[in-house]
């Protein structure tokens, strides 16, 4: 019997294994990953296949977890495990062939220590919902605003891991801290297994009913995922899509045999699931996927699905934490479609939070400039969203010169000749950041959105592809008689006009202009308001944030 135990080297920015066997058991910081390495002493035709390994974990507080092991190639399995509880936590491996002494009936423990470093993903743990089921917050409670990018083909060779890092780079310094990916079957592909799919190590499986694995694939997969954790950045892995290539292509038994592969690789790190993109219910058995994803992740990660038509049979389902609203591209009457949606899904019960997890990528098929996205942005952030996910033409579907990577309606079309490097330096993303990073000067997650704060004054005077929807596009939102955030979308040419504030309570106010293109502010003092109000022109024709703080009185 040969028993090897590895432990993640505890330095931030770095997943490097230590090798040397360490038969006294392992340390690893809490909600850190530490891995540990079996090799079995039979040999099979399909590991993957014909051999199940658990791993059962006793934390210091008796609560037990039977963790998933993965198969990664030769003789070689591996189980990752991750805590926030101090101690000493206990292990025994069990095998579904009882008779490999490599695998089956191995006892050890790991040591888990305090957690030295600054990322907030392993300082405050991994997301889930807060109580109440209107956001996200760490484990430890501290507030998570979620604010992601589309890269649902980032894991592909395309994007070389060289500008993986130059995009997670990006991405960070921007303020993006969630990243859409998936891991399966890509969405707008001509047929299962492409070659477009694969990454340094080849295609993720080698026949169509993912019974045969390539362990290659998923080790450069996790050297990307590790690295978006290390910068921060929780990966929303995407399990498969449901539209074009479905769960009928694959099989029920060939997605479970993917996601517990999923679950075993990557559940012990800080994820969100994305069950599939596009999945309806119609499309196969997607309740016994998904029911299987949420008993196998015994370390109980959010789970959500990607839709257009949320909360259906299948988005009703209770193992699903919260609501992702795939609305289209279509303009501004996708926009304020999407921001409908988010009104209106606060309103169904069970709570969840809510977000629109794709809508109008910016400058996809040469369209939905920058300021369609802070109109987005805005509006779903002061309608009640518990967070927001951004895309851009290029990046979802990591094109370069000569490979475009999408496919628009599957006749060898592409929607975008867009690269992702071109992508990544479109404005909105950056703008974006700068607006998050305003929320988050204040208690947003006690925001409640009041439309009613707004006047109707100058409605009449907004571009006409505003018209629909969006409670009249009046956004405005925060915690009564402390502070208020409302966004003035653009209105026609040569309006200065200010804004009408109503219904607020009376009392003195700190109130600024906040520049959603530049980040920049104008202020103008205190002003004491009783009754309706309207602000100071704006400073010139565009769309404008105007904050409103409460003074309080000595």
């Amino acid at each position: 019997m040969k028993l090897i135990l590895a432990s993640y080297l505890l330095t931030i920015g770095c997943f490097s294994l230590n090798l040397s066997a360490q038969p006294s058991g392992i340390n690893s910081q809490s909600n850190r990953v530490v891995e540990i390495r079996f090799q079995a002493e039979k040999s099979w035709k399909n590991p993957f296949l014909e051999v199940e390994l658990d791993v059962v974990f006793i934390d210091p507080q008796g609560g037990r977890k039977m963790v998933p092991a993965f198969w990664e190639g030769g003789n070689q399995w591996k189980v990752r495990y991750a805590s926030p509880i101090l101690g000493i936590h206990r292990y025994r491996s069990e095998c579904s062939d009882t008779g490999d002494v490599g695998l089956h009936g191995i006892n050890g423990q790991v040591k888990i220590i305090p957690f030295y470093g600054e990322n907030k993903l392993y300082r405050h743990g991994p997301i889930q919902v807060a109580a109440g089921g209107r956001y996200f917050e760490h484990a430890d409670g501290t507030p998570f605003f979620w604010l992601g990018d589309t890269w649902w083909k980032g894991l592909c060779k395309r994007l070389t891991w060289e500008g993986f890092q130059e995009l997670t780079a990006d991405r960070k310094k921007k303020g993006f801290n969630v990243v859409q990916i998936v891991c399966g079957t890509y969405p707008d592909e001509l047929g299962l297994l492409q070659p477009s799919w694969e990454n340094e190590g080849g295609l993720p499986y080698l026949d169509s009913n993912f019974s045969v694995m390539n362990p290659e694939y998923f080790k450069y997969a996790d050297r990307r995922f590790e690295h978006m954790i290390d910068a921060g950045i929780v990966p929303a892995i995407v399990g498969g899509w449901g539209r074009a290539v479905n769960l009928d292509a694959v099989g029920i038994d060939g997605y479970k045999r993917h996601f517990r592969n999923l679950v075993a690789r990557y559940g012990a790190h800080p994820v969100v699931w994305i069950m599939g993109g596009e999945t309806e219910s119609k499309q196969g058995p997607w309740y016994a996927a998904a029911e299987y994803l949420a008993a196998t992740d015994t370390f109980d990660r959010m789970l959500t699905n990607h839709t257009s038509h949320l909360r259906d049979a299948l988005e009703d389902h209770a193992v699903f934490d919260f609501d992702m609203d795939a609305t289209g591209h279509a303009g501004y009457a996708t926009v304020n479609k999407a921001i409908q949606d988010i009104i209106n899904y606060r309103t169904i019960a069970p709570i969840k939070p809510v977000l629109t997890g794709e809508a109008c990528y910016e400058e996809h098929m040469q369209g939905n400039f920058a300021d369609l996205q802070r109109y987005l942005f805005w509006g779903c952030m002061l309608s009640g969203a518990a967070g927001h996910t951004y895309g851009a033409a290029g990046i979802w579907h990591m094109g370069v010169h000569g490979d475009h990577g999408n496919w628009g309606g599957w006749d060898h079309q592409p929607y975008d000749l867009t690269t992702w490097r071109e992508g990544m330096h479109f404005a909105g993303s950056a703008q974006l950041g700068k607006s998050k990073a305003l929320l988050e000067e204040y208690h947003w997650q006690r925001f409640e959105p009041h439309p009613e704060w707004v006047g109707k004054g100058d409605l009449k005077k907004r571009p006409k592809e505003y018209d629909g929807y969006a409670s009249e596009a009046r956004f405005a939102a925060g915690i009564p008689g402390k502070v208020i955030i409302i966004y003035q979308p653009k209105r026609e040419n040569y309006v200065w006009a200010g804004i009408q504030v109503q219904n607020i309570e009376s009392g003195s106010y700190s109130i600024f202009y906040f520049d959603p293109v530049s980040g920049r502010r104008f202020n103008h003092g205190v002003v004491t308001i009783s009754g309706d109000w309207t602000s100071p022109n704006v400073p010139s024709p565009q769309d404008w944030v105007i904050v409103l703080e409460r003074v309080v009185e000595n």
